[in-house]
C-alpha cells in the first residue's frame, strides 16, 4: 500500500514539475523555473532546493532535501527556491561617466539564495530587485570615474558593485557572489580619440626609447673613447719610459766602455813605446779623416801643410805631452795642498800648555 502511495506521488510531482519560461526584464531573456508541486502528503524534495510550506495561509516550514511528510488541504508549498549559484545577464544600459561620456554597458551577476525565507517573503521578484540594483549601482559607480579609469579600474569598479548589492540585498536573503562587466560601448567619435590617443602615445614611447638609445649610444661611444685615449696615452708613457731607460743605459753602457777605453789606453800609454803608439794611432786617424773629405760637402778647409803627416803627428803628440804635463802637475799641486793642509792641522790629543794669570 505504501509502495503504491510513493509511485502515485512520484508520478504527480513530476507530472506538477514541468519546466516553464518565466519572461523577466528584457523580452528577449527568459529564465527556467519549476512551479510548485502539488501536496501529495510524501514528497521527495531535490538535492540544493528549499520549498517553503504555508499551513493555513501562514508560513510553517522550509522542507529539507530527501523526504518530506505533509499534511494534505492544510499544507501547501507556496514558493520553491533553488540554493545553486544562480547567473543574471544584466542587461546593457547607458551611464554617464565622470567627463561626461556617455557609455552603453553590460554585465553578468553571480548571486546565491542563503536564506529561503527572507528570499520567499522579503521581496516579491528577488532575481529582478537585484538586477535593477546592480543597474543602479553601475550608474553610480560610472559617475564617480573617468573614461580612462573605468577601462584601468574595472575590477575596483567590480568590487564596489558587489559591495553595494550585498548592503542593500542582505534583507532579501540574498548574496552577490560577484559581478562582471562584459562590454563597454563608447561613441564612435570618443572611440577614434582614443585610437588617436593610443598611437600618440605609442608615437611618444617609441620617441623616448628612440632617443635614449641614442643616448646610450652616444655615452657609450665616449667611454670607448675615452678609454682609447687613457690607454694610448698610457702606452706612449711607457713608450718613453722604456726609450728615457734604453738610452740612459746606453749612455752608461758608452761611458763605462769609454771609460774603460781610457782607462786600457793610458795603461798602454804608460808602458814602453807608448808614445811611438799614440803616434801611430794619430797617423792612422789622420789618414782616415783625410781620406773622408769632399765625401759629404763641396767646401773644404785644408791645412797648408796637408802632405807632411810626420809634422801633423809631432803637432798632435805635442799637444798631447802639453796636457799630460798639466794634468800631473795639477795633480802634484792638489797632493801638495793636501799635506799643507794636514801639517797645519794641530793634532787632537796633543796636550794644551798651562796658562797661568
Amino acid at each position: 500500500m505504501l509502495r503504491t502511495v510513493c509511485r502515485a506521488g512520484g508520478a504527480l510531482l513530476k507530472n506538477s514539475r514541468r519546466e516553464v519560461p518565466v519572461e523577466w526584464m528584457a523580452p528577449a531573456q527568459q529564465r527556467w523555473v519549476s512551479s510548485n508541486p502539488m501536496n501529495t502528503m510524501i514528497l521527495f524534495v531535490p538535492q540544493q532546493e528549499a520549498w517553503v510550506v504555508e499551513r493555513m495561509g501562514r508560513f510553517h516550514r522550509i522542507l529539507e532535501p530527501g523526504l518530506n511528510v505533509l499534511i494534505p488541504v492544510l499544507d501547501k508549498i507556496r514558493y520553491v527556491q533553488s540554493l545553486k549559484e544562480i547567473v543574471i545577464d544584466v542587461p546593457e544600459q547607458s551611464a554617464v561617466s565622470l567627463d561626461n561620456v556617455t557609455l552603453q554597458i553590460d554585465g553578468v551577476l553571480y548571486l546565491r539564495i542563503m536564506d529561503p525565507f527572507k528570499a520567499s517573503y522579503g521581496v516579491e521578484d528577488p532575481e529582478y530587485a537585484v538586477t535593477q540594483l546592480a543597474q543602479t549601482n553601475m550608474r553610480s559607480e560610472l559617475g564617480k570615474l573617468t573614461l580612462d579609469k573605468v577601462f584601468r579600474e574595472r575590477e575596483c569598479l567590480n568590487a564596489n558593485i558587489v559591495t553595494s548589492i550585498n548592503q542593500a540585498a542582505d534583507e532579501w536573503g540574498i548574496r552577490c557572489l560577484r559581478y562582471e562587466i562584459k562590454d563597454i560601448h563608447v561613441p564612435p567619435r570618443v572611440k577614434e580619440s582614443m585610437h588617436m590617443q593610443v598611437e600618440a602615445e605609442r608615437k611618444k614611447r617609441a620617441t623616448v626609447l628612440e632617443s635614449e638609445g641614442s643616448r646610450e649610444a652616444a655615452i657609450n661611444v665616449a667611454e670607448g673613447q675615452k678609454q682609447s685615449q687613457i690607454l694610448a696615452s698610457e702606452g706612449q708613457k711607457a713608450e718613453q719610459i722604456n726609450m728615457a731607460a734604453g738610452e740612459a743605459s746606453a749612455v752608461l753602457a758608452k761611458a763605462e766602455a769609454k771609460a774603460k777605453a781610457i782607462r786600457l789606453l793610458s795603461d798602454a800609454l804608460t808602458r814602453q813605446n807608448g808614445n811611438a803608439a799614440a803616434s801611430l794611432s794619430i797617423a792612422e786617424q789622420y789618414v782616415a779623416a783625410f781620406s773622408n773629405l769632399a765625401k759629404e760637402s763641396n767646401t773644404i778647409l785644408l791645412p797648408s801643410n796637408t802632405g807632411d803627416i810626420s809634422s801633423m803627428v809631432t803637432q798632435a803628440m805635442g799637444i798631447y805631452s802639453t796636457l799630460a804635463k798639466q794634468t800631473v802637475n795639477a795633480s802634484e799641486i792638489r797632493e801638495t795642498e793636501a799635506q799643507t793642509a794636514a801639517l797645519e792641522k794641530p793634532a787632537e790629543n796633543t796636550p794644551q800648555p798651562p796658562q797661568y794669570s
